[in-house]
């Protein structure tokens, strides 16, 4: 899902770099050009470099490195953290540059999947799996679901550093108190509210389909729903087979009959999210839900802030009769994290740092800035969060699942989730049929 988000307190920002869909392609020949050499990364001394994502959030990293620079493990472990902002639009570019060069970063800032994959790959990674597994701070101090999410083929690559974005259901309060309508548990239940609200003149939901990655969030839950997390996870993999599952070519039959059923109107495809046109439609009631991700909340709180104090409403996504896949489970960007550089200068260091992520203090900037974080013990703190009850909806939808798959455009790369991306689009424009749509993407290899 990649595109702008708005983010807490009215600022925006690319969804698709922050919290989205991956990384700029990584180049072999550019990690290729980084030899061994006798050198490590980062900075001079014992002093580690640390590459991160430069936007408003970014002073919660500065703020963690401070606190780290003056503690006593910083001081055991020899070295200290100096981070390094790089400019939104600029950082995927800077790090694929950094990573392929002899002053390569100690550690950075990733999307986990698809994003580090490159990297692993050309054997750039320290797998932090055993070190995760024998260090408590570590093993315990994270939703176990946010934790896997970003890993590769069962390993631990990264460490949890920044807020959870969900993929929730939202609905508007006041049309469904009019119309004596629940959120939607089940599937029927949802089409029984889509017949109801048709009638009664309403778009059921509002879609910003001609971004697409809105479309994607559709086809993510669905999957999920009707075959279980696995069968992304074996597409996640490596395996372009998995698109041939069952499961797959249901979500996209399931997606079709909303279509063609009027469930998203029948502009939804001149419709952006970007411009505020999806937003819009929902808050001023001319579509009752809208599936977007958990920033759906600041975005309606800067444009319609009435809405979002009084009528926004918040649930999980239904079950689909029949599924397998467990309805506590989510989709959507679980967060970001910091991965080491296998040629770090001070691993020891890099380590000690990556415990910092974990505390207490971290947790509640996070929260001061409107996020809510990912760590294990933070639902005792979200009572200072901007929307204490949003917040700790959020919070317990991911702390209850059982599994969190990571934006499908994120966990397959830029260049395989571009081209999936192609194939949803036509898929919701009515421009391929679920058995095309499921046989082009058995070709993304």
């Amino acid at each position: 899902m990649g595109s702008t988000t708005p983010s807490h307190g009215g600022r925006t920002f690319s969804r698709r770099r922050v919290l989205g869909a991956g990384a700029a392609t990584l180049l072999g020949s550019a990690l290729a050009a980084c030899g061994d050499g006798d050198g490590g990364a980062g900075g001079g001394g014992d002093t580690l470099t640390a590459l991160v994502y430069g936007d408003d959030a970014v002073k919660v990293q500065q703020a963690a490195v401070d606190r780290f620079n003056a503690s006593a493990a910083a001081k055991r472990a020899g070295g200290r953290v100096r981070l390094e902002k790089v400019p939104g639009s600029d950082y995927s570019p800077k790090l694929r540059t950094a990573m392929g060069s002899p002053g390569a970063p100690d550690l950075f800032f990733n999307w986990g999947g698809g994003s580090i994959k490159a990297y692993e790959e050309a054997g750039r990674l320290v797998d932090l799996t055993g070190v995760i597994e024998s260090d408590p701070v570590l093993k315990d101090g994270f939703l176990p679901a946010v934790l896997a999410a970003g890993d590769l083929e069962g390993r631990h690559y990264g460490i949890p550093m920044r807020g959870m974005q969900p993929v929730i259901l939202f609905y508007n309060k006041a049309v469904f108190a009019e119309h004596g309508l629940q959120p939607p548990t089940t599937w029927d239940q949802l089409l029984d509210n889509n017949a109801k609200l048709k009638k009664a003149g309403i778009t059921p939901f509002a879609l910003g389909g001609s971004d697409v990655w809105p479309e994607l969030m559709w086809l993510e839950y669905l999957v999920d729903r009707i075959g279980g997390p696995e069968v992304f996870r074996r597409i996640q993999d490596g395996d372009a087979e998995g698109w041939g599952d069952p499961a797959v070519l249901r979500a996209a039959e399931l997606v079709r009959e909303l279509i063609d059923d009027g469930a998203f109107g029948s502009r939804f495809t001149s419709v952006s999210y970007v411009n505020g046109g999806a937003p819009a439609v929902f808050a001023k009631g001319r579509a009752a839900m809208h599936l977007m991700g958990s920033w759906e909340y600041s975005t309606q709180l800067g444009k319609f802030p009435d809405f979002a104090g009084s009528d926004l409403g918040w649930a999980a996504f239904p079950q689909v009769d029949g599924g397998t896949g467990d309805a506590r489970n989510v989709v959507g960007n679980p967060t970001n994290y910091w991965s080491v550089n296998a040629r770090a200068r001070n691993k020891d260091t890099a380590i000690a740092f990556l415990r910092e992520c974990a505390s207490e203090a971290y947790a509640k900037d996070l929260i001061a800035n409107g996020d809510v974080p990912t760590t294990s013990g933070a639902s005792a703190l979200l009572a200072s969060a901007p929307n204490p009850g949003y917040a700790r909806f959020q919070y317990e939808t991911v702390e209850q699942a059982p599994a969190f798959t990571l934006s499908w455009d994120q966990a397959l790369g830029d260049e395989l989730g571009t081209r999936m991306l192609t194939e949803i689009g036509k898929l919701f424009a009515g421009k391929s049929s679920p058995d095309r749509f499921v046989s082009a993407c058995k070709g993304l290899k």
